[in-house]
């Protein structure tokens, strides 16, 4: 669990995201709001870097090591390649088996994970919000089996929920379940779904992002039961075809933006030692 005990004293923090693309990233706006709500000094940049361009990764975490650069968060692709170049990786890193949150610990490069406790934070708060009345124990069908997938699938087992896992690629599936160990998980393709008898719905995917708006990862002849609740990790758009056409339907739905702040400010926290009032995080990605 992320802690504030600590301050590091740095006249600036310089951070920054790894990704590609990156275009569309309203992380500099979070973490921006983050550093001047807490009365720091510093800057959030933006390093893309190529899927193949393995000396790029391995420069820009020297930066790390040398004290340049204080604390990284890492984005699709690169949230698994990243792990072989961590000296450590956090225990919930390890079981998720991926990485989104970079910093130095003891003169060690350590690689953690924000999305899960992100993720769940913010579905917990989204179902309270709708008093859904969906507690530990129901079930929620996860689609996608990357590294979002993973520390979804986490955040969920470790919440007491039955899941089943549906991917393009079931031999994805299947080891992203071996990973965790867990027998109850079930693996569905795709072209097998019926997602009318879950509770919930995640897509991990990036289906439906920009600028692939008119695209959403469920069949157009596939129907989702009231009770059903759609949560997107897409946040850009703002409302993706798939939560559209949930709402549509008369359904909760939601994308990933509340997870996108969550877990922001839990790495913030890991970096700095300071917590950012949500609200002002939010405020910053509506401008």
């Amino acid at each position: 669990m992320p802690h504030s005990s600590f301050s590091i004293p740095h006249s600036a923090f310089h951070l920054g995201l790894i990704g590609y693309p990156l275009g569309h990233s309203l992380s500099p706006k979070i973490h921006t709001a983050a550093l001047k709500a807490c009365g720091l000094q510093g800057d959030y940049s933006l390093f893309p870097i190529h899927p193949d361009d393995k000396q790029g990764l391995q420069d820009l975490l020297n930066r790390v090591r040398a004290g340049e650069i204080h604390g990284l968060n890492i984005t699709i692709p690169h949230k698994q390649n990243v792990i072989e170049l961590m000296d450590e990786l956090t225990p919930t890193a390890k079981a998720i088996g991926a990485v989104n949150t970079i910093y130095l610990r003891d003169g060690k490069l350590v690689g953690d994970n924000t999305d899960a406790l992100g993720f769940l934070a913010d579905l917990k708060k989204f179902i309270r919000n709708r008093e859904l009345g969906i507690g530990n124990g129901e079930s929620a069908l996860v689609l996608g089996a990357g590294g979002s997938a993973r520390a979804v699938v986490y955040a969920l087992l470790n919440d007491g929920w039955n899941i089943t896992l549906s991917a393009r690629r079931i031999e994805q599936a299947q080891q992203l379940a071996n990973s965790f160990s867990n027998d109850e998980i079930k693996i569905t393709t795709f072209t097998d779904l019926r997602p009318s008898t879950f509770d919930l719905l995640v897509n991990t995917t990036p289906i439906g992002m920009t600028p692939n708006i008119d695209q959403s990862p469920l069949p157009e002849n596939i129907s989702l039961s009231k009770q059903t609740m759609i949560y997107d990790l897409v946040y850009n758009p703002r409302e993706t075809k798939l939560v559209k056409d949930a709402r549509a339907q008369g359904l909760n739905a939601t994308t990933g933006l509340g997870m996108l702040i969550e877990q922001a400010a839990l790495a913030f926290q890991l970096w700095t030692g300071h917590t950012p009032p949500r609200e002002i995080l939010q405020t910053a990605t509506d401008n």
